[in-house]
């Protein structure tokens, strides 16, 4: 009897530390939250909740070791605890085991065969291994739930970001993002109290906000920007929840601010309080709802005015934000109403391009690089998550009809079904060619073996493309449905080469074998490319800057005259 009292006793702490430590969790407080899971822990042994989610705190403190053998064990004390296979799933993704992580997610379907989150965390995974038959299986499933009832539960458990990434109905992606933005808002608790309309100063105060103030894609397009803004205008001030790499471009981006602050270990809404307390006037969300964001910051409204840029290429569905910068290439007029944000529109490409980025002066032999002696070379370094079966399609018949041509791509987890999918279609696998990770400035040399960049459809290149461009190699995009997979063509108009751009997939695929049959017309455009790059909207950071900087203050003159945010295009300067 007093053994079973004592158990009770110790299990009803554990209970309420774990529920404590969800709340710090949710709050940003990772080192609170972690301290009440291993009281938990402690009170408790097996207590199979506690460990999961002390394994996920420690996770996102990127204390990756640890954090595997936590939620390993977590399933080992209760196999059928969904919510401790999922976060081992979770945690497998994150850490490139895809293999390892679908499965948790198929067991924990096995499960419960409602989850929401498992159903919605298979996405990216799956499309990450080049499983077709499995994402259009499960997409198909998504969208038919969503027709039938908007609100069913397992349609809530797609990721903002993952909807993007799939063909879905518009106005579906835009509905999960804004059920996603208003769990955020109810995790992030009461707005701040609104900051009282300060007095007149000489420079806009802007803040932007990341987790990619490293070496990363998003600081590789945007640190010329930060260096470019004009201080007599322009004060900058960093907020950086994601890690310190030590890295080249941490020391540039640290340079770059006027003020650069680190809050990784701060809570939501300490952060928020920071920046209300620094007065900024227009915060930069660079992240959207991608890896490492903190959307709760912004739901509570630190700054005045609030505005997507360049790390999410979509609706946040998210009332507190204000505005989203683009250009008539990825958001038309048409495709205004799919924005909850008010769209700003750049008079060239909404991206950003570094003019001071370093390429490696020594180019690689095709031989180190694995490609033959001879021949064609199509390339696409983008992520394999970004191929799909109607582009791989296309992209066999283009080598069929090029003979000796390779299509040298990116390396990852898909190697063995691409390999796989083009033998299927009666090409040698070995015309696949896959390339490893090197350093930024070498990577952009491997460019100049490649003859013409083939685009991804539903989500082009990115800055994959503005690498590919700068560097003189030609890149064929076909224009896509959505943002995510317009942006290679605004980047190909604002370089001066709106010939690159095909209106579909079976346009794309005849270009592509025409350029191949036309060296002197692939000459001519690495020509004009090289030019381009001395001349052209695209690679001309100073000049975005500017235009920027017209869009910033157009946004603060209308809050200042008392007027509602409203979409408007910026003028080329």
């Amino acid at each position: 009897m007093f053994k079973r009292l004592i158990r009770s006793l110790r299990g009803g702490r554990a209970i309420a530390r774990n529920e404590e430590g969800i709340r710090l969790w949710l709050a940003g407080d990772l080192a609170g939250a972690e301290r009440a899971f291993r009281r938990a822990v402690d009170a408790q042994p097996g207590f199979a909740p506690a460990y999961s989610n002390l394994g996920m705190v420690v996770w996102d403190q990127r204390r990756l070791d640890e954090a595997m053998q936590l939620l390993t064990r977590a399933v080992q004390l209760d196999p059928a605890h969904v919510g401790a296979r999922l976060n081992l799933g979770n945690a497998l993704v994150i850490g490139n085991r895809m293999g390892d992580g679908i499965a948790q997610y198929r067991e924990v379907l096995r499960l419960d065969p409602g989850n929401a989150p498992a159903h919605g965390s298979l996405v990216r995974p799956l499309l990450d291994i080049c499983d077709w038959e499995g994402a259009t299986a499960l997409v198909g499933e998504l969208v038919a739930r969503w027709e039938a009832r908007a609100d069913d539960p397992v349609v809530a458990g797609l990721p903002p970001f993952a909807s993007l990434i799939v063909p879905l109905p518009p106005e579906m992606r835009l509905d999960v993002a804004r059920r996603y933005a208003a769990r955020v808002r109810e995790r992030a608790g009461s707005p701040l109290p609104a900051a009282a309309a300060r007095a007149p100063r000489d420079r806009l105060r802007i803040g932007y906000a990341s987790a990619d103030f490293h070496n990363h894609a998003t600081a590789h397009l945007a640190a010329g920007l930060f260096e470019r803004h004009d201080r007599s205008r322009i004060e900058i001030v960093a907020y950086s929840f994601g890690i310190d790499d030590g890295s080249e471009y941490r020391a540039r981006l640290e340079a770059a601010f006027d003020r650069f602050v680190d809050v990784r270990h701060e809570t939501h809404r300490a952060i928020a309080e920071r920046i209300a307390g620094d007065a900024i006037d227009i915060l930069v969300d660079m992240k959207g709802y991608t890896g490492e964001s903190r959307p709760e910051v912004f739901a509570l409204r630190p700054a005045p005015i609030q505005v997507s840029y360049l790390g999410y290429p979509g609706s946040m569905g998210a009332e507190f934000i204000d505005y989203i910068v683009a250009d008539r290439h990825v958001i038309p007029d048409a495709d205004r109403r799919w924005f909850s944000e008010r769209v700003v529109r750049m008079p060239w490409s909404y991206q950003v391009n570094d003019d001071r980025q370093r390429t490696a002066d020594e180019t690689p032999s095709r031989f180190a690089c694995g490609l033959p002696a001879s021949g064609f070379v199509f390339c696409s370094f983008n992520k394999q998550y970004k191929i799909d079966r109607a582009l791989f399609d296309a992209w066999m018949r283009i080598l069929g009809a090029v003979p000796g041509s390779v299509l040298w791509l990116l390396g990852g987890h898909g190697e063995k079904r691409l390999r796989q999918a083009a033998g299927a279609r009666g090409i040698d696998p070995a015309r696949l060619v896959f390339a490893g990770k090197q350093p930024k400035p070498e990577h952009l040399a491997r460019h100049r073996l490649a003859d013409l960049f083939l685009d991804t459809y539903y989500v082009n290149a990115h800055t994959t493309a503005a690498d590919a461009l700068w560097v003189g190699l030609p890149l064929l995009t076909a224009q896509g449905p959505s943002f995510a997979g317009r942006v290679a063509a605004s980047l190909l108009h604002a370089v001066g080469m709106p010939e690159l751009v095909a209106p579909d997939l079976a346009a794309y695929e005849r270009r592509a074998i025409d350029l191949a049959r036309a060296p002197a017309k692939l000459a001519e455009l690495r020509a004009r490319l090289d030019a381009g790059r001395r001349t052209a909207a695209l690679f001309d950071t100073a000049r975005f800057a500017r235009d920027v900087e017209r869009a910033y203050a157009q946004m603060w003159e209308t809050r200042a005259a008392g007027r509602e945010p409203g979409a408007f295009d910026v003028q080329a300067g």
